[in-house]
């Protein structure tokens, strides 16, 4: 086996930075992998390539979560158009008025203060 310069997630947590968001394709089982691994979880090969998403998607499920302490927000499962599903939120409107279907376009929200990027989404169309 061959030795593995950076992790999977290091990888990853790269194509954030520079903006992307990316997955890995499985050519065995024809099938797009997420989360970022060693392993395809289809076929168990090794063999697994690198690419970027479109940035696009559909909102599967979506709830607004209501902290004790802080403005409400939502989670939401989107599911990109490549193939695989991911949790994140839907910024940039309130939170009650994600809608299940709804078309979104990734972006990434740097939090800063050495916490690593991560993916949201924003509505293609404003509701």
């Amino acid at each position: 086996m061959e030795r593995i310069e950076l992790s999977p997630l290091a990888i990853y947590e790269r194509h954030l930075e520079a903006g992307e968001l990316a997955y890995q394709w499985s050519a065995e089982a024809q099938k797009a992998v997420f989360t970022p691994r060693l392993l395809c979880p289809f076929s168990g090969s090794t063999r697994l390539e690198w690419r970027v998403a479109s940035g696009l998607g559909r909102v599967y499920a979506t709830t607004v979560v209501h902290p004790r302490e802080g403005e409400p927000y939502n989670v939401a499962l989107i599911d990109c158009e490549e193939g695989f599903r991911l949790m994140s939120r839907v910024e940039e409107i309130p939170p009650e008025e994600v809608r299940i279907g709804m078309r979104v376009a990734f972006r990434v929200h740097r939090p800063g203060g050495g916490e690593a990027p991560y993916p949201v989404f924003v509505p293609v169309e404003r509701p």
